[in-house]
């Protein structure tokens, strides 16, 4: 019995250990991918929001694409579209809601976003919280999603990424002349610090798991919590990374366009991926949860500031969430 005891508290231990060597190369990945990501956006003139709402958006929303995808082909749409739905419950509420308290406990002011936005940056944002509303409502209203939504899901990704990707802001070209000549380094550096950031998350979310089985944490809170939130974890460390930083359009590029690919590209491939046709009327509390963090994040950039007083509403919504997806409450 003791030897059993000794090897828990060794493998707790070990796991702990494993764990902060991995949050520290989660920290040093993040940096690197907002550090390059920046340098992308200054020489090619996409703008940070759209660095940050097509290159880190899509690179950081690759947990989420594999666990949709194979999640449909072996015919689980249920944890599919829940993690779908569900991540961009914690992109909105979780992320931004943390962001804006970890900015109010480094200053009083509240976290403007508008002054650093291009007006055709924040249209972007604003066609992709669009976008990632109407699109899970209008399958409720349909009831039933296949394969052809999927196909039709995935044109409006390719579309209006490519439309995006056209949008270029004006830069200093005496000041970055020289640096144009290192544009692929700096693509290839952002994608290093993504994939440093992907990885690391993977082994934080499977070591956390192993701590909170040790410890004795019941399955169903933990799949709830932690492995809902590693899917979400590149979003987060990357997004609370460059608003630590100063770049908050390239979170909320992040963010938002994680939004916008988990609902086109992600539920897409996960349909077509699918023999069945889906009954979306399961996902009605998902939805709502969605458009509600969806509407508020919307109003947020209209008024054009978030400070701890939003970021507390989008917290307790999120907790709002957790308490409805574990049974404690019933919003029916």
């Amino acid at each position: 019995m003791l030897r059993v005891v000794a090897n828990l508290e060794m493998t707790l231990l070990v796991s702990a250990l494993i764990l902060l060597v991995f949050l520290i190369i989660l920290n040093k990945a993040s940096h690197l991918t907002i550090t390059n990501a920046v340098k992308v956006s200054e020489i090619t003139g996409l703008g940070k929001a759209t660095v940050g709402f097509i290159l880190i958006a899509f690179s950081t929303s690759l947990p989420e694409l594999s666990v949709s995808v194979f999640s449909a082909l072996i015919g689980e749409m249920g944890i599919s579209i829940g993690n779908v739905l569900g991540s961009n419950i914690v992109n909105v509420c979780l992320i931004v809601g943390f962001a804006a308290l970890f900015v109010a406990l480094k200053s009083s002011e509240s976290l403007s976003m508008i002054p650093s936005f291009a007006k055709a940056e924040l249209e972007s944002l604003y066609f992709g919280l669009f976008i990632a509303s109407i699109i899970p409502l209008s399958l409720m209203y349909l009831a039933y999603a296949s394969r052809f939504v999927g196909l039709i899901l995935i044109v409006v990704f390719v579309v209006y990424t490519y439309q995006l990707s056209r949008i270029r802001i004006p830069s200093n070209e005496r000041v970055f002349e020289g640096e144009r000549q290192k544009l692929r380094r700096y693509e290839y550096l952002t994608f290093a610090g993504v994939i440093g950031v992907i990885l690391s998350s993977y082994f934080i979310v499977e070591y956390a798991s192993n701590i909170a089985e040790i410890i004795g944490v019941p399955k169903t809170l933990l799949g709830a919590t932690i492995i809902a939130f590693g899917t979400s974890l590149p979003e987060f460390s990357t997004s609370i990374k460059a608003i630590a930083e100063g770049h908050s359009a390239l979170a909320f590029g992040n963010i938002v366009g994680s939004c916008f690919i988990n609902i086109t590209l992600i539920l897409g491939v996960s349909l077509i991926a699918s023999p069945l046709r889906v009954n979306m009327i399961v996902f009605s509390d998902l939805v709502i949860f969605s458009l509600m963090a969806n509407l508020f994040l919307w109003y947020f950039l209209t008024i054009g500031k978030i400070s701890w007083r939003e970021g507390a509403i989008l917290l307790f919504i999120y907790l709002l969430f957790l308490a409805t997806t574990l049974g404690v409450i019933s919003i029916r």
